[in-house]
C-alpha cells in the first residue's frame, strides 16, 4: 500500500513539472475548452508528503466584470506554490503571466513575449492593463523561472468588456 501511495505522489509531480529528472519525457498538455469558469488545478506535494490541490486565479477583475481602459488586476494561487522572480527555477515556484485575447500556453513551452503575452517576471501580483474597447479574454498563465508554462492546469481564463 506504501509503494502504491508513494508511486502515485511521484507520478503526478512529474506530470506537472514539478519535479523532473532527465530521463522522465515531457508529456503534452490536454485540450482546454475555450472558456473555463473555474481555475484549474493540480496537485502539489508539501514537504511533510501530503498533496494540496493548487491553482491560479484572477482576484480581479472577476469573469463577465466590464472595466474602463485602463483597470487593476490582482492574481492569486492556492496550493503552495511559492511566486518568485524570473531565473529561479526551484520547483513549485513560478510568475504570472497574462495572455490577452488567446488560452493557455502548454506545459513546457516558454511564454512568448510580445503584445499579446506579458511576463510579470518580477513576481508582482498586481499590475494595471490598458485594452482597446471591447470584449477581450485574458488568461493567467504560471510559469516557472525561464518562463517555461505549467500548462492549462495552472492556468484561468476569463472575459472582460472594456468600455
Amino acid at each position: 500500500m506504501f509503494k502504491k501511495s508513494v508511486f502515485a505522489v511521484s507520478a503526478l509531480v512529474s506530470s506537472v513539472g514539478l519535479a523532473q529528472s532527465p530521463d522522465m519525457k515531457s508529456k503534452s498538455a490536454p485540450s482546454v475548452p475555450p472558456a473555463m469558469e473555474k481555475p484549474n488545478t493540480v496537485g502539489t506535494v508539501e514537504s511533510h508528503g501530503s498533496i494540496k490541490m493548487a491553482k491560479v486565479f484572477f482576484l480581479e477583475p472577476k469573469d463577465g466584470a466590464t472595466v474602463s481602459k485602463k483597470f487593476k488586476m490582482k492574481f492569486a494561487n492556492e496550493g503552495g506554490l511559492k511566486v518568485l522572480p524570473a531565473g529561479d527555477i526551484t520547483p513549485g515556484t513560478g510568475h504570472y503571466h497574462v495572455i490577452v485575447d488567446g488560452g493557455p500556453v502548454a506545459e513546457g513551452v516558454v511564454v512568448p513575449t510580445d503584445e499579446k503575452n506579458i511576463h510579470y517576471g518580477k513576481g508582482q501580483t498586481e499590475a494595471e492593463l490598458t485594452l482597446k474597447p471591447g470584449q477581450h479574454k485574458l488568461t493567467l498563465q504560471f510559469a516557472d523561472g525561464a518562463h517555461r508554462s505549467y500548462g492549462p492546469i495552472l492556468s484561468q481564463t476569463i472575459t472582460v468588456t472594456v468600455k
